[in-house]
C-alpha cells in the first residue's frame, strides 16, 4: 500500500493512556470515520507485547483500507509486513531501512530542521514530518516551529509533508492553507469525547 495521494488526517496511536481494549475500540471508531494514515507508536511496552497490539491494529487498518505504519521499529515492521515505518531523526538510516523493507512507505521526523527534510527526500523518504507547531501534550518539551517553515518546506520538497504538534481543527486551518499534506494527531482525537465529530471537523479542513 502506497502513501495516499489525497491529503487528510494522519492518526498516531495513544498507547500510553489507554488499555489495549480501549485503544482498539477507539481506533476502530477512528478508522471507521475515515482517516488517511494510521501509525502505531508505543514507547512503553516490550517487543512481544508491541507485536501483539500491532497485529490487532494492523487487522483493523486492513479492514478499513488504511495504511498501517510502525513507529521506529523497522524489524517489527518487516516481521508483520506493515505498510511502512516512521523513523526519528536519529533512528536507523533511511537507506538501511529501505534495504530491509523494500518498497514500503518510509517517513522521517525532521522536527524544525529543513535540511533534514531535504536530505530525507534525497535518501528516498516517502514523506517527512515537521513540528511541533503548537503546544503538544504528547511532547510538552518539543521545540516549536513557525508555520512559515511549512510554506518554505513545501516550496523545496517534492514529497508530502506531515504537520504535527498540538494541532486542532481550529489551528490546523492555517497549516492546511500553507499546503500541509497531512495533519498528525494523537490526543486531539483519542481524548475527544466525540471521536466521530472531531475526525469530521479535521477532515473538513482539506
Amino acid at each position: 500500500m502506497n502513501i495516499p495521494e489525497s491529503c487528510g488526517i494522519y492518526i498516531i496511536s495513544d498507547c500510553k493512556n489507554y488499555t489495549i481494549e480501549n485503544l482498539l475500540k477507539k481506533t476502530e471508531k477512528i478508522l471507521k470515520t475515515g482517516i488517511s494514515i494510521f501509525q502505531f507508536r508505543d514507547k512503553n511496552n516490550n517487543y512481544d507485547l508491541k507485536k501483539i497490539v500491532a497485529l490487532k491494529l494492523q487487522a483493523l487498518c486492513k479492514r478499513y483500507n488504511t495504511p498501517f505504519i510502525i513507529n521506529d521499529d523497522v524489524i517489527l515492521a518487516k516481521t508483520i509486513s506493515a505498510d511502512g515505518v516512521h523513523l526519528g531523526m536519529h533512528d536507523m538510516p533511511i537507506t538501511q531501512a529501505k534495504e530491509i523493507l523494500g518498497d514500503k512507505i518510509i517517513g522521517v521526523s525532521c522536527y524544525n530542521n529543513l535540511d533534514c527534510a531535504i536530505n530525507a527526500e534525497l535518501n528516498g523518504a516517502d514523506y517527512v514530518a515537521l513540528g511541533s507547531f503548537f503546544d503538544s501534550p504528547t511532547k510538552p518539551d518539543a521545540k516549536k516551529i513557525k508555520p512559515e517553515l511549512l510554506s518554505i518546506a513545501k516550496a523545496k520538497l517534492n514529497i508530502p509533508v506531515v504537520a504535527i504538534g498540538g494541532i486542532t481543527p481550529e489551528n490546523g486551518k492555517d497549516l492546511v492553507q500553507r499546503k500541509a499534506d497531512f495533519l498528525a494527531v494523537i490526543s486531539g482525537v483519542y481524548d475527544s469525547p466525540d471521536i466521530v465529530k472531531t475526525i469530521n471537523a479535521y477532515n473538513t479542513l482539506f
